[in-house]
């Protein structure tokens, strides 16, 4: 079986190495018709781009309060979310996010709406100034990009060679790119967690990549294949681990907060994968045969 494998990825690691280049392209496409269309190359949430998030305290159910505030209020970005105690289904209360509404017309609406006459012991409000968001999203976002470039440098002290230091870099960008492009396909719209997951998503990516490169290049041992199962083990080990302890905690988990986090985390991951072992192990393959003058 292993040599089955090993006959396969030795003569198709350049056919591999197209997949997640398609991928890539299709993802960046995508971000880039998103930035054409809203000026951002992502959704975000009211915590970033700036609005109201109201919360009614009631254990009372109101199943179609989201599609009626989306009646009222047409045309507004607006997500309603159930707030549950933690390790139960039981409701705590009502959580309302929606920008560009004053927050007299949204208290009335709820009242309106639910029946409820609200106060200050089932009823609180917090506004987030489209300023405060924008330029709080403008910070993570150059967070990620001084990330990569500490990234590169030490990637590159660390290998000494070129080609090596930038597919690793350039593996931990098609990770949040195609990440990214995912989450618009999914409508799901990034928050001040989601920006911190992305920023442990690049982490993650590079530690599978540098555990490859160093497998394939440093080890004097061995051939070039044995140095990719060796990495492949371990990696794969580490990274379905992480999935399967994050999903857990997907399902589990009841703030949405943290829900968000484990998702772009376990969906970056299963592109971390498919870059890592097709795309770079293809690249390193190639750098490696060429190096000792097999091709």
């Amino acid at each position: 079986m292993k040599e089955k494998f090993r006959e396969f990825y030795l003569k198709n690691y350049k056919k591999l190495f197209i997949i997640p280049i398609i991928i890539l392209i299709i993802a960046l496409i995508t971000l880039g018709v998103q930035y054409a269309q809203t000026g951002d190359i992502i959704e975000k949430d009211v915590s970033l781009k700036g609005g109201i998030t109201a919360t009614i305290y009631t254990s009372e159910e109101f199943p179609d309060l989201e599609s009626q505030l989306q009646d009222t209020f047409p045309g507004k970005d607006l997500i309603v979310r159930d707030i549950s105690k933690f390790g139960s289904d039981e409701l705590l209360g009502i959580s309302i996010e929606i920008s560009d509404v004053e927050q007299e017309e949204l208290r009335e609406a709820i009242e309106t709406l639910t029946g409820i006459t609200l106060d200050s012991d089932n009823f609180s409000i917090e506004i987030v100034g489209s300023s405060l968001g924008e330029n709080f999203y403008k910070q993570m976002m150059i967070a990620i990009l001084l990330a990569f470039l500490f990234m590169a440098i030490v990637v590159f002290i660390t290998f000494r060679m070129w080609i090596p230091s930038l597919a690793v870099v350039f593996a931990a960008f098609a990770d949040l790119s195609i990440t990214m492009a995912i989450l618009n396909l999914a409508n799901i719209r990034l928050s001040t967690a989601g920006i911190a997951a992305l920023l442990l998503l690049i982490g993650y990516s590079i530690d599978t990549d540098i555990l490859l490169t160093t497998r394939i290049l440093k080890k004097r041992e061995g051939t070039i294949f044995e140095g990719i199962m060796s990495s492949m083990k371990t990696g794969l080990t580490m990274s379905i681990t992480t999935i399967v302890a994050l999903s857990v905690g997907y399902l589990v988990a009841t703030s949405l907060v943290l829900k968000q986090m484990f998702l772009i985390i376990i969906i970056g991951l299963l592109v971390d994968i498919i870059i890592t072992y097709c795309m770079n192990a293809g690249l390193l393959v190639w750098y490696a045969k060429r190096k000792r003058g097999l091709e």
